[in-house]
C-alpha cells in the first residue's frame, strides 16, 4: 500500500495514535505535534481526558470544538473526549501507540513516569515522544491562560478560534 498501512493476514492495518491531553486551550504548540505526528501515522486521535477533579476554563465541549475547527483541514487527525484509562481508550480505538510532545527537559520525568505505568498496564502500547520545535518551547496552556487574562497579546501562540474565544471568556474583547 502507499500510505504506509501494513499488511498483516490479508488485512490493511492503520497505524492510529491517540494524542492525549486537557487542551486547555489547544495552542499550536499542540498542533505542530499532532501535525508533526501524521508523518509517522495514519491516523491522529486527539484525546481530551475528561477528568472531573480538575478545574478546566473550557468545557470538554468548547475544548471539542476548538480543536475540531484547528484541525479541519486534516481529515486524518479526529477530536474525541474520553474518561477512563488511557491504555483501555487506546485498544478500544484499535491504537497501539500514545503520541505524546515534550518542550522541555523538566516534562521528561513526569512523561517517563506515565510511559512506564501505561507499558505496566497495557505492554502491546508503545509511548512515542516528539520534541516540541524550537518556536513553541515556551509555551503552555497555562501560561497562555494567564498571558490572556491580564490582556497579552497570544494570537500568533494559538489558532485563531482559540485567540478569540480566549478573549470572550476572560473578557478582553
Amino acid at each position: 500500500m502507499d500510505n504506509g498501512a501494513t499488511k498483516e493476514g490479508g488485512f490493511s492495518m492503520k497505524k492510529i495514535a491517540i494524542y492525549p491531553g486537557s487542551f486547555d486551550p489547544v495552542t499550536n504548540g499542540h498542533v505542530d505535534i499532532a501535525k508533526r505526528g501524521l508523518k509517522i501515522f495514519d491516523k491522529i486521535i486527539v484525546a481530551i481526558l475528561k477528568n472531573p477533579v480538575k478545574d478546566f476554563l473550557f468545557t470538554v465541549e468548547e475544548r471539542t470544538e476548538m480543536l475540531e475547527v484547528s484541525f479541519k483541514e486534516f481529515p486524518d487527525i479526529k477530536v474525541e473526549a474520553f474518561d477512563g484509562l488511557l491504555v483501555d481508550y487506546a485498544a478500544k480505538r484499535k491504537s497501539n501507540a500514545i503520541l505524546r510532545g515534550m518542550r522541555a527537559v523538566s516534562d521528561f520525568e513526569y512523561e517517563f513516569q506515565l510511559a512506564l505505568m501505561n507499558r505496566r498496564l497495557n505492554r502491546e502500547i508503545q509511548t512515542v515522544f516528539l520534541m516540541t520545535s524550537f518556536r513553541w518551547i515556551f509555551t503552555s496552556s497555562s501560561i497562555i491562560k494567564e498571558a490572556a487574562h491580564f490582556g497579552g497579546d497570544i494570537e500568533d501562540m494559538v489558532p485563531p478560534i482559540v485567540n478569540q474565544k480566549l478573549k470572550e471568556k476572560v473578557g478582553t474583547v
